[in-house]
């Protein structure tokens, strides 16, 4: 039997109501509890019944999705599922992925997110950068066009690999929209304007990294007590200091999920458990590696379903 790994989603896999279904559970009014006692707000009140538009504003996003993964991680732990060898996240998941290995305190990474997302909103103005989904068009090529669309004042750039076909891109308006429709020119299938309100992962967020910088230098961070694989480069990492360094990094760096899910299944991973609201990684994994069994711990019955396949 291969390794067992939990992966935790990032922005986009939020949504208004989500948990209600184990609302009722201690152990996630507790997480959720917490949560709020650090960030100065009813977290809960926020992801029961919005409004919408606050939860996807970036600042708000990041503590609730942070905390709805804990609450799901805890519940899967006290319900017997096995605990993994491997962790790892999906840019923002990456947080939850370094709470559940024991890198991180909660409460600490829950205000530490919080300010990750104040600092990404206002690194580029409002309405003056986005990020583009490109579907169907070899990742090299995605790369290529935007190195061609990319001048001194205007930037697009690859920032998520998450599976082989799949890229999204981030920039400024111009170049943006010029690289979109050079994507589309060169035969993607389709390219799709995402809801990101910033061009997250661009070299756009180095004000933002730097900000960052100065807040993960007030925090301890621990050896993880079970293996992390981090975004910036898809390799393990064990040495905390470089763990802090790379979640600087990883703010202006492409997110490299397909090298991640590879590298799990390269060092014997077979099985790999998402743990977080909705099924994004599930789908990209399948595409990445077929090979991999996919776990979704993301609901009640997630869990109880997870736990009769894993034991």
């Amino acid at each position: 039997m291969g390794k067992l790994a939990f992966v935790f989603p990032g922005q986009g896999s939020q949504e208004v109501g989500m948990l209600s279904d184990v609302a009722d559970s201690a152990l996630v009014s507790d997480t959720f509890a917490e949560a709020s006692a650090a960030l100065g707000y009813d977290l809960w009140a926020l992801v029961q019944n919005g409004p919408a538009d606050q939860l996807n504003q970036t600042e708000f996003t990041q503590p609730a999705l942070l905390t709805a993964s804990i609450a799901l991680w805890r519940l899967a732990q006290d319900a017997g599922i096995p605990a993994p060898e491997v962790v790892a996240g999906h840019s923002l998941g990456e947080y939850s992925a370094l709470v559940a290995a024991g890198v991180l305190d909660f409460a600490t990474a829950a205000t530490l997110v919080q300010k990750r997302g104040q600092f990404m909103q206002t690194a580029v103005p409002l309405g003056e950068g986005g990020m583009v989904a490109v579907l169907g068009l070899d990742d090299d090529k995605v790369t290529e066009i935007c190195i061609e669309h990319s001048s001194g004042d205007q930037l697009v750039q690859a920032v998520n690999f998450n599976a082989p076909g799949q890229v999204v891109i981030a920039g400024q308006n111009t170049a943006l929209e010029a690289a979109t429709a050079a994507c589309k020119a060169a035969g993607a299938k389709r390219a799709m304007p995402l809801s990101a309100s910033a061009p997250f992962h661009s070299a756009l967020m180095k004000p933002a990294a730097d900000k960052m910088a100065e807040e993960l230098a007030k925090v301890a961070f621990s050896v993880p007590a079970i293996s992390v694989i981090q975004n910036v480069d898809a390799e393990y990492c064990d040495d905390p200091d470089q763990i802090r360094r790379n979640l600087v990094t990883q703010m202006y760096s492409a997110v490299l999920w397909t090298d991640t899910v590879q590298k799990m299944a390269a060092t014997g991973v077979d099985r790999v458990a998402e743990c977080g609201p909705g099924k994004v990684l599930a789908g990209l994994n399948k595409r990445i590696e077929k090979s991999l069994v996919s776990f979704s711990v993301n609901s009640a019955e997630g869990i109880t379903k997870t736990r009769e396949e894993l034991n």
